[in-house]
């Protein structure tokens, strides 16, 4: 596949790498430090500027006394305190803003100019991608403000994973804007490794969402025993899967194994520099995963566990897009 280079499109795109990646890490930090439902309306124009007066932060934490959060746990709170996690839920909402604004007004500049001819679609999509994702932020803020204590563990999970495919996505084409040459992409082993990756985010949001990364301290044992006992108590039975805590930690370390066993694998079968990393970056997360559950999930290791999945996904989509040539005659079969 022969694609342009265009360096101030990649420049671009990669920036917005960056953005989405910082997005990841404050709204993870937002979720561990139970911040997420200190804004309790939407406004473009306050997510710009947080409040600049007393009588601004009196009317905000007003607000937040309504919603059932406050009113079973944390009641009392302080200002002081509660400025502490509006500020975490601000900023994240701030970036995201910001992502728009740095989105929209180059891509408008772009397709005006005719730079983005033979992308224009694909970066269309990941700027509609983008709007949806504030849209199912929203959708998942408002499912916590009340008659819960926490947002819906599954409307989290369905943000986190959006999240990643905008990831994906724009380091994908990033890769095509800064790529010089003939790229053919692979396929097999790496796409597997791929899909299990993305079930196990989706799985760790589970498990933040459910507060289930503090339940069990031990390993490789979880709560005592090889398998959960109470593995299947909840009813219906597909609560389990979003609600149990054995079940939710219990999935998401079986999925980490996995994706180790896979990126292993995919190395012994092609040995290059791009596979190795990949099982590199898969073993330093797995550690990072144990060390996680057995320091009983403070929030700076969680946000380091986190940006390490965000360096697994990209490595990934970086192994299928090297250029073939650079690994001869076994890349030529276009096999891993």
């Amino acid at each position: 596949m022969e694609r342009k280079r265009d360096p101030l499109l990649a420049a671009w795109l990669a920036a917005i790498c960056v953005l989405v990646t910082g997005m990841i890490l404050i709204g993870g930090a937002t979720r561990l430090t139970d911040s997420g439902l200190s804004i309790t309306e939407w406004d473009f124009a306050k997510h710009f500027v947080p409040p600049l007066s007393d009588e601004g932060w009196a009317r905000e934490f007003a607000l937040y006394r309504r919603t059932t959060e406050y009113q079973l746990q944390n009641r009392g709170m302080s200002l002081g305190d509660f400025r502490f996690i509006y500020l975490w839920e601000w900023g994240h909402r701030f970036l995201g803003q910001t992502i728009g604004v740095v989105f929209a007004l180059p891509y408008a500049i772009f397709l005006a100019t005719g730079r983005l001819k033979g992308r224009v679609a694909p970066v269309t999509v990941l700027g509609v991608m983008g709007a949806a994702q504030g849209a199912v932020g929203w959708w998942m803020v408002t499912s916590g403000l009340y008659g819960r204590l926490d947002v819906s563990s599954v409307r989290l999970a369905v943000h986190l994973a959006l999240a990643f495919v905008i990831l994906g996505f724009g380091f994908w084409l990033f890769l095509g804007a800064a790529a010089r040459g003939r790229w053919r992409p692979r396929s097999g082993g790496a796409i597997a490794l791929l899909v299990l990756i993305y079930v196990q985010i989706v799985l760790g949001a589970l498990v933040a969402g459910a507060d289930a990364g503090r339940a069990f301290a031990d390993w490789p044992t979880i709560g005592g025993a090889w398998v959960p006992p109470n593995y299947d108590e909840f009813a219906p039975w597909w609560t389990n899967l979003t609600e149990n805590l054995w079940a939710v930690q219990f999935h998401h370390r079986m999925a980490g194994y996995l994706v180790l066993l896979a990126a292993a694998w995919m190395f012994a079968y092609d040995r290059c520099r791009e596979s190795g990393l990949v099982l590199g970056i898969a073993a330093g997360q797995a550690l990072l995963g144990i060390a996680t559950v057995l320091l009983g999930a403070p929030i700076w290791i969680g946000l380091v566990h986190q940006f390490g999945a965000v360096l697994l996904w990209i490595s990934v989509v970086w192994y299928y897009y090297t250029p073939t040539q650079t690994h001869g005659a076994q890349d030529a079969t276009g096999a891993i």
